[in-house]
């Protein structure tokens, strides 16, 4: 399957303090996150796959640049939704990376999720994003 024909992703990646939290809402979210094509960066899918069975394709650690992956992910037009559980109480080295996903998925209409919350309303809204 080409890329320009892979079903888009719900992008999923949590700050290092929000991985249980994002771990206590996807098992709460299994069955509907089961339905949809999954990526995240690297440790958060090897924990989402290793505890929920789920197939969470990895694609790079974060503060190595996996932010940047995704922002390229989404200009590629990969990814129709972004669960980012970010911890706003940390300062993290990569904040320049953590901006410009964010800067890049809102220019592009992403929704983005930052908090389970608004993580469980987008992946139940299956409209969200499209023009």
């Amino acid at each position: 399957m080409t890329n320009k024909m892979k079903k888009k992703a719900i992008a999923i990646v949590a700050h290092n303090e929000k991985k249980n939290t994002l771990l206590e809402w996807a098992k709460a979210n299994r069955e509907e996150l089961s339905r949809h094509r999954l990526i995240g960066t690297s440790n958060t899918a090897r924990l989402l796959t290793s505890v929920l069975e789920i197939e969470v394709e990895p694609f790079g650690h974060g503060p190595n640049g996996g932010d940047i992956l995704l922002a390229a992910k989404i200009l590629q037009n990969e990814v129709e939704k972004l669960i980012f559980f970010v911890d706003l109480q940390s300062p993290h080295g990569h904040e320049h990376d953590i901006q410009t996903l964010i800067r890049t998925a809102t220019i592009n209409n992403i929704p983005i999720a930052l908090n389970p919350a608004t993580a469980t309303l987008i992946i139940h809204e299956q409209d969200a994003g499209k023009e």
